[in-house]
């Protein structure tokens, strides 16, 4: 294991560790800044300090003026709560309860007082419509006091187009008389003209990170396309998420007409691609064209040229005509829509920061079902919410091999001591440093398949003191040893993880990690991300890097020219797409210039 010995302090104290962007990174107006530790020593001295005509404030120092902080304290906290209080009709997540009492208990006068900027935005900037019953999903209305303030805020026009696309939701998916006549139609085999109402079937039967990918670029489709979005729920998806539209459902139902979904493949004669082969369908047509009532847009990582021409504007155009898209993918798709000129203007409008699409997309979407919301909530409340910096490590390895590998174990420890995101250890005999007063206390949360690493970290800290003198603690909430594809509890325990790190202050994930990639877009935070080795038996050197965006990697985009029609590559001619920093092939959305 790499040791490195003590920094060396500055003249004003300050030590390297505690100068890195890292170390001193505040949380601010989250439920975290209101928990500490009961048993936590009185921080107030009455010894007069001598003057320093030179001193300097430094991060994690405090100035401690027993009665006024705690007279303060104790305002602020009953003023706070008597405000949540009144705006919630009395119900107050536990979680602010605790760290009510934490923070009268130690009387501090720190600047992280109780919501002291902003409180919990329990409607995330107008993303969630209001008036939501509270008791039908609780991680909706609870998740904003767990999780940091977030600079991102949706556009105004964004925030319109999900209300009306809720209304749609209600007025034409399953229990209204328009989807009861849509499916008589389909199961006719006649195509509606000029329908009422269209749909987008959602279909993925990859892990859970691939499902959560492919729903969030399909609602993106049905908000461009003025479409209803319904999921198939073969793959567990009504188990694990709460209903995202009020009063309405997302869930496709048991009784739709058409069988086998879950087995589409590439081949099949109803992808919009063999429909083009063999004539059925042709874009390049001045003259109206009869449409099917159905086709299949397969978009999985073996779709062909034809399949491709989903992304072409042409195509498009004919597609619009067909009142029911079963869209198969099994990635994140969004950066090829970016492509499309005739969806420019309307995604310019929905996201004017082009690298927060599924940061509002996810958060909109995704909300934890109330049995995995109580893994997350009991898991961050025990062992989290007193940290004051969340680091975040997402262990993902591809070969079996893998599992105990000290390269891996080397690749981690070298990424977070080079980017000092963690202090680093000290070799044996070095002089162990005092803590500073007053620094700032680490929680690493490690998410991996395997607990040879965690085992390994958590040991590290344990039995060898760091450089900066603090300590940290590490936590793993399970360890499963392999993906269980279609087990209703290992798809349990993934949600709440990938949710959990989605809390975190600060990430680093695998590349090629889909895992990663939904933890990184709910966090709204860019992550570091551990480079996939050629070699197995060697360390990636550098070991990570800072990715270029929090926006997930379309691993396999079309690379295809729709006035030529030949493959080509066109990322290059669109603003905001840039490759992947771990799948070089992939493309990512980045933010404007």
């Amino acid at each position: 294991m790499q040791q490195r010995k003590a920094p060396k302090a500055s003249a004003e104290g300050v030590t390297e560790q505690e100068a890195s962007p890292a170390a001193v990174l505040p949380r601010t107006a989250t439920a975290r800044d209101l928990l500490e530790a009961e048993e936590a020593p009185d921080q107030c001295s009455m010894t007069p300090r001598k003057k320093n005509k030179k001193r300097q404030t430094g991060a994690g120092e405090r100035r401690c003026r027993p009665v006024l902080n705690l007279l303060l304290v104790a305002f602020v906290v009953a003023v706070l709560l008597a405000v949540v209080l009144l705006a919630d009709g009395g119900r107050v997540p536990a979680v602010w309860i605790a760290a009510a009492r934490a923070q009268l208990r130690r009387g501090s006068g720190h600047a992280w007082l109780p919501y002291a900027r902003n409180a919990p935005d329990k409607l995330l900037g107008g993303l969630l419509a209001d008036g939501v019953d509270g008791e039908t999903c609780r991680s909706r209305h609870e998740s904003s006091a767990y999780r940091r303030s977030t600079p991102r805020r949706p556009s105004p026009y964004l925030v319109a187009k999900l209300r009306r696309h809720e209304e749609l939701q209600r007025r034409c998916g399953p229990g209204s008389d328009a989807y009861s006549r849509a499916v008589q139609q389909l199961s006719a085999g006649r195509s509606a003209v000029d329908a009422e109402c269209k749909y987008v079937v959602s279909v993925c039967n990859r892990g859970l990170g691939n499902r959560i990918l492919a729903a969030a670029s399909a609602f993106l489709y049905t908000l461009l396309t003025d479409r209803v979005l319904l999921v198939y729920r073969g793959n567990g998806m009504g188990d694990l998420f709460c209903e995202p539209f009020p009063g309405a459902t997302w869930l496709l139902p048991p009784d739709f007409p058409v069988a086998g979904l879950a087995n589409i493949t590439v081949d099949a004669a109803e992808t919009y691609g063999n429909m083009l082969k063999n004539k059925v369908l042709t874009a390049d047509s001045k003259e109206p064209v009869q449409v099917p009532a159905l086709a299949y847009a397969y978009l999985e990582h073996d779709y062909g040229d034809g399949d491709k021409r989903f992304f072409c504007d042409d195509d498009q155009r004919l597609m619009s005509n067909i009142q029911w898209l079963v869209a198969r993918m099994d990635t994140y798709s969004v950066p090829g829509l970016f492509q499309v000129p005739s969806f420019a203007e309307e995604l310019a409008a929905l996201f004017p920061e082009s690298d927060a699409v599924f940061h509002h997309l996810g958060r909109y979407l995704f909300h934890p079902a109330d049995h995995v919301w109580g893994l997350v909530s009991r898991y961050y409340r025990a062992y989290l919410a007193r940290a004051e910096q969340l680091v975040g490590v997402q262990v993902r390895v591809f070969d079996s091999e893998q599992g105990k590998s000290p390269h891996v174990l080397r690749q981690i420890t070298s990424c977070v001591w080079k980017e000092k995101l963690l202090p680093e250890v000290l070799a044996a005999g070095e002089p162990v440093i005092t803590p500073a007063t007053g620094g700032i206390s680490r929680t690493v949360l490690i998410a991996s398949l395997r607990p040879w690493f965690y085992e390994r970290i958590k040991s590290m800290y344990w039995e060898q003191p760091t450089a900066s003198g603090e300590d940290v603690g590490v936590h793993q909430p399970s360890h499963e040893e392999y993906q269980q594809f279609g087990r209703r509890s290992h798809d349990t325990k993934a949600w709440a993880e990938m949710y959990l790190l989605s809390l975190c202050d600060v990430l680093v994930t695998s590349g090629w990690s889909t895992f990663g990639y939904v933890a990184q877009g709910l966090a709204g935070v860019t992550p570091w991300v551990m480079y996939r080795p050629l070699n197995f038996s060697e360390t990636p050197d550098p070991p990570c890097g800072r990715d270029v965006s929090m926006e997930p990697c379309f691993h396999t985009p079309p690379m295809y020219d729709c006035k030529l029609k030949h493959t080509a590559d066109t990322a290059r001619s669109v603003p905001h797409i840039r490759r992947c920093e771990d799948v070089k092939w992939g493309l990512k959305l980045v933010g404007p210039k």
